[in-house]
Formats: structure tokens, sequence, C-alpha cells
């Protein structure tokens, strides 16, 4: 891996040092640079769990990726780096009132002077920087408020608190998990009508006062408290893609 390309595709110009600041600073940089997006799964193009195909397609080429890919690579660099990590499955909660199979979505622990942080830079809209693994304990971030409480006695539960409200985003584990294990849910979530990421096209990306969502037949641009949203023909997404997202993809 190239440190200084990855770091020049988030702009990160900060110096390294094994901090909760520089965490934050690469989360966030990672965010606000490189989008969450399924397009590979619509445009016929295999997503493989190799680090040094989604560096290829992630920083080379300057795609996106969905958590498979963002968040693997995202870890590596940690490592790289000098970070002490590891990766983890969670299970995402879901219309049903119920979770996902393990290794529904990937995520990252990070140890820094014995506290505990969970990174996630491939879950779209979620939370801008990590997370401390304090439990009951509201966490104001600059997408919300967001709590980590217990469920089951087993798993971590991440919440998102709206109007006093307990939304559940995903449970998770503190076992340490390898990228392989994570191959047969990647596969899954590309071929498989009951993923939701074999239904629509999706790319999202954070910005400094606001967000750009793409899908099929529809944009969303929200900056402050303004929100413009645009319906057109699916036949134009690839056009609202190039001006948006500066991404055309080979068919």
């Amino acid at each position: 891996m190239n440190i200084q390309e990855y770091f020049k595709r988030i702009n990160f110009t900060s110096k390294v040092s094994l901090t909760k600041e520089v965490l934050f600073e690469l989360q966030s940089n990672h965010l606000e640079n490189i989008p969450f997006e399924n397009l590979d799964i619509h445009y016929g193009s295999k997503i493989e769990l190799n680090l040094d195909k989604i560096f290829d397609k992630i920083v080379t080429r300057k795609r996106g990726g969905f958590c498979y890919e963002l968040n693997s690579i995202f870890n590596e660099l940690l490592i790289k780096i000098g970070f002490k990590t590891f990766l983890i499955s969670a299970r995402v909660y879901n219309k049903n009132v119920t979770y996902g199979q393990e290794f529904d979505h990937m995520a990252i622990i990070v140890e820094i002077d014995t506290k505990l942080f969970l990174v996630d830079v491939g879950f779209g809209k979620f939370t801008f920087e990590p997370l401390e693994l304090i439990i009951n304990q509201s966490q104001l971030d600059k997408y919300g408020n967001f709590m980590i409480d217990k469920w089951n006695n087993k798993y971590y539960r991440v919440n998102r608190l709206e109007h006093n409200e307990i939304i559940p985003e995903y449970i998770f584990k503190l076992n340490e998990k390898q990228l392989i294990e994570f191959e047969e849910m990647c596969k899954f979530h590309q071929s498989n009508h009951e993923s939701h990421f074999t239904k629509n096209k999706v790319i999202s990306i954070s910005k400094p006062n606001g967000r750009i969502t793409l899908t099929n037949t529809n944009l969303k641009i929200t900056e402050g408290d303004k929100t413009e949203i645009v319906n057109f023909n699916e036949l134009e997404f690839d056009r609202y893609l190039y001006k948006y997202f500066n991404i055309r993809i080979e068919k």
C-alpha cells in the first residue's frame, strides 16, 4: 500500500501520530472524500476481498465502495501507520425488527491508550467520527447523538438517539475477524435478491455542510438546513454520476 497516495486521496496533510485526534481526522477526511457506493454490483463488476484490488479501485481509480471494501482498506491504512486495530463482524438492524447474519457488515475496533473506539467508514450516513466504546452514554456527533449499549447480554449495540427514541443501527461482539471470513456475505450482498444492495444503485458522500446522495432516479443534496431533490429518468444516471462524483464506469 502506498500510504502517501492514500493520504492524498483523503486530503490528509496533518502529522501522523497514534492519537485520538489523528484517528478522528482520518475518519472524517475519509468520509468527505471517498463515497459509499454499490455500483459495481449493478454494472457487472465482481467485488473481491483483495486489498491490492480494493486499493486500486478506491485510491488509484478514485471510486468508492461498500463496507467490505471501505473498512478493509481503511483498516489496512491504520495498521500501516501503526494503530492497533482489528476487524469485527456486525449484524445490521432491519425493518423486520431483527438483525442480519454474522458478517452482514464489517467495522473496525481501534485501541488507543487502553480505550477502544468503533471506527466505520463503510455504513453510509453513520457517525462522522469514531465512537468510544463506553456503555449507556450519549456521544454527540456531527450526524447526531449516538449511544452504545448491551443487547441480549451478548452483543454491543450501536444506536442513534432521535427525539428520546432509541433507533438501533447494528450489533457486534469484540471478536477479531479475518478478511477472508467476510467473503461469503460479500458474495451474498452482490448476488442475492434478498440483499438491499442488489435492489437499487446508490452512491453517497459526506460534505463539510451536508451530503450528496444519488440513486437510480433521484439526486438529493443537503446543505445546512436546505435540501434539494432532483428526480430524473434512470437513463440519465451516468450523467449525474459524473457531474456530482466525477466517476465514469465502463460497462
